[in-house]
């Protein structure tokens, strides 16, 4: 505990949060309810982004990427000077876990929104804090030790970190985890570690005051996660033995008064087995934090702010009451390798009764720079099933309008047996992604699709005083192509089936009767884009375009982003095998590999390192 006699408060007037997108807008939600002023930070990508739309002043960051801007302290330092600000919350990721940041915004008079910087620096190297912990890392792996973990010293979020189960993939994961940790972190030190299969990824929530008070606010589970960076996140982790929950809260305290910890944190375990294995203590607040806020009935970023103004923690933490479930919403396409997708957010809205933390607004652009998360949808009810339900249903009826999502694959990981029954384990989507991820087209949708764009080209209200031929509008659903037919008649439109009976049609509503079932379907358009409830189509020409085609085997960009390198000795006419990495792409602060589609010959290699391309460029071709 600390001897310090005295320790002064201040009063926080003004903050600038040296971060974007969705938790720059949580913190300044609270900021304006405390009545603190606020001061946003922004790359040039993001000079119209809702964070920078929401705070009361805001300081451009030159440049686009995360190296030139979110990651330039010194930038960051002067502008809260410049602003007013007269004191700095990190939010997560970027220069969050910085202890050399921390100590340039102390150096310059500004109050600090997160522990000390000895503490960031004891804690935000991963191989120091097991240290600390009495954990030493691999130092030489052998074949004994596979699987293991190659993971990035600083930061966390999935980046800078590979599974390796062949020795000779080693050296390449490693050098590939630590480029990916410097473009996302500045710090490109890696480490390897036992990789535990089967685990549940369960940590705990921690706040701490100046004064020697530390609470542990309870447990979470995040074992959903593709490319370990969590998806699903709950509180409490479900049906944990009390022993163990206590085991968990003890080491956590143990972690935080070892290194004399102010403010929120989170102390990461694999568990397994029924033992529990230290992973990491997060020196920042974490994205799930909103499951915590809502089963302790508290507001972290309010107590952050209330901690670094000097004041204590008053008595024992609240009571828990009830379950909270909150997932991530990505613009990715799972199916596809989780590739992040780009374009217009055209509309994003969710029912009332859940929480939705987001950073964008409608019609606001997804770039290429920065994490595809959108958004966080939680619900909390007084049991586990109950939020699970109530998320799961929100989610469904979600207007996400707009580039691919993992929307579909949220709602179906909720209503899967093995989540449902709390038997999951971060192997989740290994296991299941192929089943979660197949087609559900809707076999209504064109045809509710096609009637609402006759009635919206039609000034007549979509009926004629003679009945028509057949109309036939092609759209692409799921992949496949599918054919709408529908009629105008006297009465106004008609499917071309006698099984379906339209009810209603106008250019955003349509009602179907099928089998004496009446379904409604909202349909909205952007473009060729065209949204029919939960399910995304895209209109078809009547007549394809000869200058789309492409020569078979040919590997298109799958996103925008940059070829960050090519596969060595790698050239035209190369013989390749089905599944070889052929090149690297990176977009979003996150490497993908390309691979070959078949077994066959290099026949065209158009990508070079440091291209820069977007969604649908020529990369390569493949022959058989």
């Amino acid at each position: 505990m600390r001897t310090d006699p005295v320790i002064s408060t201040v009063l926080i007037s003004t903050v600038l949060v040296a971060n974007r997108g969705e938790i720059a807008c949580r913190v300044f939600r609270t900021c304006r309810e405390l009545g603190v002023r606020t001061v946003a930070v922004h790359s040039d990508a993001d000079a119209d982004a809702l964070h920078t739309r929401m705070a009361d002043a805001a300081v451009r960051l030159p440049g686009a990427t995360p190296a030139d801007t979110y990651l330039r302290g010194d930038l960051i330092v002067k502008a809260a000077l410049a602003a007013g600000a007269d004191a700095v919350h990190p939010g997560y990721g970027f220069l969050s876990e910085n202890a050399g940041f921390a100590r340039a915004v102390l150096d310059a008079g500004l109050v600090w929104i997160g522990p000390p910087p000895e503490a960031i620096e004891a804690m935000a190297s991963k191989t120091r804090a097991k240290q600390l912990m009495g954990i030493e890392p691999l130092k030489e792996v052998t074949e004994a030790d596979l699987p293991v973990l190659v993971k990035a010293a600083a930061g966390g979020g999935g980046r800078g970190m590979r599974v390796v189960r062949r020795l000779a993939d080693l050296d390449a994961e490693l050098a590939a985890a630590s480029a990916e940790a410097a473009s996302a972190f500045g710090d490109g030190e890696v480490f390897t570690e036992p990789y535990v299969e089967g685990g549940r990824h369960v940590e705990v929530q921690i706040l701490a005051d100046a004064h020697g008070t530390v609470w542990p606010l309870g447990t979470r589970d995040c074992s959903l996660q593709r490319r370990h960076q969590k998806v699903i996140e709950e509180a409490p982790a479900p049906g944990l033995p009390e022993p163990l929950t206590a085991e968990l809260y003890e080491l956590a305290v143990r972690a935080a008064r070892a290194v004399d910890y102010v403010g929120a944190g989170t102390v990461e375990f694999l568990v397994e087995g029924g033992r529990a294995h230290f992973l990491e203590m997060n020196t920042r607040l974490q994205v799930e934090h909103p499951v915590t806020e809502a089963v302790f009935g508290l507001d972290l970023v309010a107590l952050q702010l209330h901690v670094a103004e000097g004041h204590a923690l008053e008595g024992a933490p609240p009571t828990a009451r009830g379950h909270a479930i909150e997932a991530r919403l990505y613009a990715e396409d799972p199916a596809r390798d989780w590739a992040p997708q780009t374009g217009v957010l055209h509309r994003l809205a969710v029912p009332d009764g859940v929480r939705l933390d987001t950073g964008y607004g409608d019609g606001d652009p997804i770039g290429v720079h920065y994490d595809p998360m959108l958004a966080k949808v939680v619900a909390h009810a007084p049991t586990r099933a109950q939020a699970l339900r109530k998320l799961a249903g929100a989610l469904e009826r979600a207007a996400v309008h707009g580039p691919v999502t993992n929307r579909d694959l949220l709602v179906r990981s909720l209503r899967h047996e093995e989540f449902a029954t709390a038997r999951m384990d971060t192997g989740f989507y290994d296991r299941h992604l192929g089943a979660l991820t197949g087609p559900a087209a809707d076999p209504y949708a064109p045809l509710a699709a096609a009637l609402a764009d006759a009635c919206g080209r039609s000034r007549f209200g979509g009926w004629r005083n003679l009945p028509s031929q057949p109309q036939v509008k092609r759209y692409l659903m799921a992949g496949e192509e599918y054919e709408a037919r529908y009629r105008h008649t006297r009465e106004g439109l008609a499917a071309d089936t006698d099984e379906v009976r339209v009810v209603h049609a106008d250019a955003s509503l349509v009602v179907l009767e099928v089998d004496g079932v009446r379904r409604r379907f909202e349909v909205a358009r952007y473009g060729d884009q065209v949204h029919v409830g939960a399910t995304a189509l895209t209109a078809l020409p009547r007549f394809p375009d000869p200058a789309a085609q492409r020569a078979p085997g040919s590997l298109l960009a799958p996103m925008p982003g940059t070829v960050v390198r090519v596969a060595e000795g790698l050239t035209e006419g190369s013989p390749v095998q089905s599944g070889q990495p052929l090149l690297w792409l990176e977009a979003m602060k996150m490497e993908h590999k390309i691979t070959a589609p078949t077994t066959g010959t290099l026949t065209s290699l158009q990508a070079t390192p440091g291209q820069q391309v977007e969604v649908g460029t020529l990369l390569a071709v493949v022959q058989e």
